[in-house]
């Protein structure tokens, strides 16, 4: 999950009342006498240069949500991946676990304090936040959560419950990159070709492709014995990934 995705996700919305000039020269609307609304304009500027990757100045306007209003959840959990961002892995983890026993309800927490766990090799307990984001009938994005709750019993060999997931992401968004990848490469280890074919190939054609992305239509052009495909697929992969270890892979031989 990139750094916009994960912002768009917390829903920034500022109150109305007297502006406030943002980082990008527009205006941020919030009413100064009022906690809420000056954590809610802090907590979106630390968003833009977060989104922007300046985190020492989105920590320093996070700081100030905070001490606005101790209470507003959102402010801790963009804390959380701005520490997450920082490899600060104490401090993402109690800022998420603070918004989350202020808001313990709120989708985007829980699907960011989801990830957070992914992330650091605590996959089965990820699963569990997962599920509690998808639970909320108000969730906006929940082909997002899907995809991450695959992507994650992917990476502890749950194949079974990866593929769900994956379906019921593709079910709501059929364009969702990840879970087009991932369940291509599901298909293709069941031996289930041509649909491992077409999910590549529109992962493809989505998004830039990846080395992983490359090496799995490679994989499946040569199982399906079309050698001009294969060939254009390694030509790709040696000029955009010459180091990448699906290279590797190809240079070696070792198809699978």
């Amino acid at each position: 999950m990139n750094r916009r995705a994960a912002l768009a996700a917390l829903m920034l919305i500022a109150g109305c009342a007297t502006r406030e000039q943002d980082p990008t020269g527009g205006t941020i609307v919030g009413e100064v006498g009022d906690p809420r609304n000056r954590a809610r304009v802090h907590t979106e500027l630390a968003g833009a240069y977060y989104e922007r990757g300046n985190m020492g100045v989105a920590l320093d306007e996070l700081r100030q949500a905070t001490t606005a209003d101790p209470s507003y959840a959102q402010a801790y959990s963009l804390l959380g991946l701005v520490h997450m961002e920082l490899r600060e892995t104490r401090e993402a983890e109690s800022s998420f676990e603070r918004a989350l026993r202020l808001s313990p309800n709120d989708a985007d927490i829980n699907h960011n304090f989801g990830w957070f766990l992914c992330q650091n090799s605590r996959e089965k307990e990820s699963i569990k936040y997962f599920l509690q984001a998808l639970r909320n009938p108000l969730y906006q994005s929940p082909w997002r959560t899907y995809s991450a709750a695959g992507v994650c019993s992917m990476r502890v060999n749950n194949v079974k419950d990866a593929e769900e997931f994956f379906q019921r992401a593709l079910k709501l968004d059929p364009d969702e990159p990840a879970a087009l990848l991932q369940l291509g490469q599901i298909r293709y280890r069941q031996g289930n070709i041509g649909d491992a074919r077409k999910l590549v190939s529109r992962y493809n054609k989505l998004v830039s492709p990846s080395s992983e992305s490359l090496w799995l239509a490679l994989r499946i052009e040569r199982r399906l014995g079309e050698r001009v495909g294969e060939q254009s697929y390694a030509n790709q992969l040696r000029r955009r990934f010459p180091g990448s270890r699906e290279y590797q892979s190809l240079q070696r031989g070792d198809y699978d």
